[in-house]
């Protein structure tokens, strides 16, 4: 199985602890948006796509990067995704991500949400929420989540 990641993380690092983690599992190369060619794509067997959550949505790099993908048949995907706080029911993100990945001809096979370290807008006035995260037992999940992956996934191959 060929695997890539394409991660966008610039607040504090947390998408990509955990990006690195899975890519690590998949043997996966980890790369931001502009770092990869929408035609090479094609060429994975499987393709992540994740970023930290700002305002209840995915990083812009990542949204406009997706929305430029050409409608085709690709192959497998999955949707990584790192937040302070979990993902509210009244605005489902995640969700949201896996409509447009299968609008535009991905198979999405799983989706991850982990929390990590952060500090948008209101949370900074407090110095912040989930401080140390992801940590030893949330980078074990994302572990665990790319071994089930590469084992579903594999197989299939």
């Amino acid at each position: 199985m060929k695997a890539i990641i394409v991660c966008t993380s610039v607040s504090h690092g947390n998408t990509k602890k955990v990006a690195d983690v899975m890519g690590r599992v998949l043997d996966a190369r980890v790369v931001t948006p502009g770092e990869v060619d929408v035609a090479e794509l094609a060429d994975y067997d499987l393709v992540g796509f994740g970023s930290g959550i700002f305002n209840m949505a995915f990083h812009p790099d990542l949204r406009k990067f997706v929305a430029a993908l050409p409608e085709q048949q690709w192959r497998k995907a999955f949707v990584l995704a790192s937040s302070g706080l979990p993902e509210p029911p009244f605005r489902r993100y995640v969700r949201s991500m896996v409509r447009q990945l299968e609008q535009k001809g991905f198979e999405v096979v799983d989706t991850f949400h982990g929390r990590g370290f952060d500090t948008y807008a209101p949370f900074k006035l407090v110095g912040g929420i989930k401080k140390g995260r992801p940590n030893a037992a949330d980078l074990e999940e994302a572990l665990l989540f790319a071994e089930g992956l590469r084992t579903r996934i594999g197989a299939a191959s």
